[in-house]
């Protein structure tokens, strides 16, 4: 088989992936092999050390990517399976919309490639830190063992919805959403 992501692209013909992803879960081909295309940092795609220019070529990969128990990533179709390099996580969360206050708050995120997703005990927020620094690392578990890393404006944005822990600590601090209290840390 070919590593051209054309010819994954043609693979999923048919597959609507507008509306919601495709069931990756139940496809289980073996392993292909290793196919270019990295995920920067910056939630940058490249294929062969290029960018990717397709907009639409990257919102569908995101559709058939997961993350599976040996913690590498993979774009699975009905019939393959590649595994890619991804350098922090695969996604970025952007856009943040909170609508209502204290426990009836409810936190969406946009992610790079216009997935819309509530943070909710589904798709948990938590802040960790790089290796070898103390730099936060906020992020939201998504489907399929994917994690969105908020990006430093988001970030900034949520902190303003930061409240005490519930029943007085306030040496810990985090956010409601969906009747879940996310603690996102140590309070000043």
């Amino acid at each position: 088989m070919s590593q051209n992501p054309d010819k994954l692209e043609s693979q999923l013909a048919g597959v609507d992936t507008r509306q919601s992803r495709p069931p990756i879960e139940k496809w289980n081909p073996e392993l292909s092999g290793d196919i270019d295309i990295r995920i920067a940092r910056d939630g940058t795609w490249y294929f062969q050390g290029g960018p990717m220019a397709r907009e639409a070529l990257v919102r569908l990969f995101s559709t058939i990517l997961r993350r599976e128990s040996d913690g590498e990533y993979y774009l699975v179709t009905p019939v393959e399976k590649w595994r890619i390099l991804v350098e922090d996580t695969p996604l970025l969360a952007h856009g943040l919309e909170v609508s209502g206050q204290g426990e009836d708050q409810v936190i969406h995120l946009t992610t790079n490639t216009g997935e819309r997703v509530r943070v909710d005990d589904q798709h948990p927020l938590r802040v960790g830190s790089y290796p070898d620094s103390d730099e936060p690392r906020p992020m939201v578990l998504l489907e399929h063992g994917l994690e969105a890393r908020l990006v430093t404006a988001a970030f900034y944005e949520l902190a303003g919805y930061v409240t005490e822990q519930p029943g007085g600590d306030s040496n810990r601090v985090g956010v409601w959403s969906a009747g879940v209290f996310f603690e996102l840390g140590e309070g000043a």
